[in-house]
This record gives structure tokens, sequence and C-alpha cells, in this order.
């Protein structure tokens, strides 16, 4: 039974990967033994405010069971730690999960997290998508967010590879690469839109009027532990429900939140936040925008198989948590 343990990062994964290769349960949350609480582990990205719920877990987890939040720098690391048992759950983007599946791997989407998080960013004076034609535009390849910017194109009669001069660049260059003029625009995820907003960057189009609409974060495990264990499960997206519900009722207390634990401009996180929806529910409209966001990542050529979306997103937890079902 693991007990206070101390909040690992990414760096120690090794260590919460060998203590899971110890327990008879390596694939599930360490068992209680008599009175102890059962530990549950959450990998969840550093310094995000979208993918900040696990923060919240232990505050509002049910009698006997406690959270530890493991950070990583990548999604694709979170749902690697997740399908190798390494971790129990993970708060990351739903394109991993769908990478994950498409390839065979054991990843069940159990609940939302947060939609938005994304934004079409350029230097003062642009406006309206059709005015990136010519110009440079950074973008991190096989991104959700390359797929907004291009559908957000498209839906202009424009085409990404032959009206712009792409740039693939990573999440964190973003900013710093409008700033310093090596790009005029860039689509991204938070915090990079905030920040470049905060220097004196524009936005230049909504990211979010296209099929995909505003899908990005989730909660997911494995089918493995969804069968092991279903009743923990059930507990773990319940307490998910109330962190996430917390976020979204008083937003001032999650940006705080953000900052004090990652020490992150006030500025930035604020708006940020304003930039991002909390959510728990798993209804049609969501699963209709994951089967969009499905085909892009296809046609796009980022997964190669096929992807059952009613076996990637679980609503058994979600509609027994809006049904009142015990925890």
């Amino acid at each position: 039974m693991r007990l206070n343990r101390p909040l690992v990062t990414a760096s120690a994964v090794l260590a919460v990967a060998g203590l899971a290769a110890c327990s008879p349960d390596s694939a599930g949350a360490a068992p209680a033994e008599g009175d102890g609480p059962t530990v549950v582990t959450v990998g969840t990205l550093k310094g995000q405010p979208h993918l900040y719920a696990p923060f919240l877990y232990e505050g509002v987890a049910p009698e006997g069971v406690e959270f530890e939040v493991v950070q990583f720098d990548t999604s694709p690391d979170i749902k690697n730690a997740v399908v190798s048992g390494n971790i129990d759950f993970g708060v990351a983007g739903v394109p991993s999960a769908v990478s994950g599946a498409a390839a065979g791997q054991d990843v069940v989407v159990v609940a939302a997290a947060a939609d938005g998080g994304s934004g079409i960013i350029g230097r003062e004076g642009l406006d309206g998508v059709e005015s990136l034609a010519g110009l440079t535009v950074g973008y991190p390849q096989g991104s959700s967010q390359e797929i907004l910017l291009r559908l957000t194109l498209e839906a202009a009669g424009m085409d990404a590879d032959s009206d712009l001069e792409l740039v693939n660049l990573p999440f964190s260059d973003m900013a710093g690469a409008l700033e310093a003029g090596r790009i005029d625009a860039f689509a991204s995820a938070e915090l990079g839109p905030s920040t470049a907003l905060q220097a004196g960057a524009v936005e230049v189009a909504s990211p979010y009027d296209t099929p995909v609409g505003r899908v990005n974060i989730g909660l997911y495990t494995t089918g493995e532990l969804i069968e092991a264990d279903p009743e923990l499960v059930q507990q773990v997206v319940d307490t998910h429900v109330q962190a996430t519900e917390q976020m979204a009722a008083d937003p001032q207390a999650w940006a705080d939140g953000v900052v004090a634990e990652f020490g992150i401009d006030q500025a930035v996180v604020d708006t940020a936040v304003q930039n991002i929806w909390p959510r728990w529910e798993i209804d049609d409209e969501y699963t209709a925008q994951v089967g969009a966001l499905v085909e892009q990542m296809a046609a796009l050529k980022q997964i190669d198989g096929d992807v059952d979306l009613e076996a990637l997103l679980d609503t058994t937890f979600v509609e027994a948590t809006e049904a009142g079902g015990d925890s």
C-alpha cells in the first residue's frame, strides 16, 4: 500500500513505474490494506490551467481514496503511462487517446475535462483568417491545433499548405517566435495564446467554428482497470466531476490556484481561463466532435487504424454521476 508519498514529476515517473511493478496490482490503484486508503495516481501536464483539475481531487476525494498527481511534459507521455499501468488515470489531450486507440492500445475516456484552450494568434493588424494569406504561421505538427487551423482556413476557402508558409514549432516556442518576428501568427494551445496576447498580439480568428468544436481534454484510464474495479473508476469520475465544477464555478480561484502551484504570471493565467471551459459530460455533441476529430486525424495521417468511438468513449460513469449514482 502506497501511503503519504510526495507528489512526483515527470523525472520521477520511473520511480512510480518501479513501485507499480513491485505491486501485485500494478495495472491499477494501490489497494487498501486494513484501514488504509486506496492511492490513485493521476497524470497531468505541468503548468497548464486546462489540465488543473487533478490538483483539486484531494480536497473532494471520497473517504478511503487518496490521490497523487504525476506531472508530465506531453499528453502522449501521459497516455503511455496510463496504458502501461504506471499511473491509473490521466487528464490529457483527447487526440492522444485517439492515437492510442488507433494503435490498438487499451485507453478509454471516462469523462471530459476541459474544452477550448486553443488560439489562432497574430501580430497587431491581422484580422480574420484571410489576413494570413502569404504569411509565416507557426503550428505544432500532429496536434489538434493543426487540425483546427486547417479546418478554419478551409472554411474560408484557403489551403494551409499553399496559401501559408507553415513552420512546425514546439508549443512553448510560439509566443516567443511571434514576439521576435520570426513568424507572423500561430495556432497553438494555452498558455501560448494568452502569453502572446499579453505582449500585444491579437486574436486573428476563432479556432472553434469547425466540426471539431472546442474538444480538447479528457479523463482516461484503461479498460482493464474499468473491468477490474468499476467502483473505483466511479469514485474517481465523481471526484473529477466535483473538481471540474469547482473550477467552472469560481474561475478566479482556479486561476489563483494555477499561479500558486506553478508560479505563472497572473495576467497570463487570468486571460487563459477565459479561453477554457471546464466540463465533464460526454454528451451527443461531444461524441460528434470527437468523431470529427478522429476523421481529421485520419485524413492528415496522424493515425493509422480504425477507432471505435463507442469503445473509446465510455459514458457509463458520467451517466451514473448525472443520475445521482453511488460513488
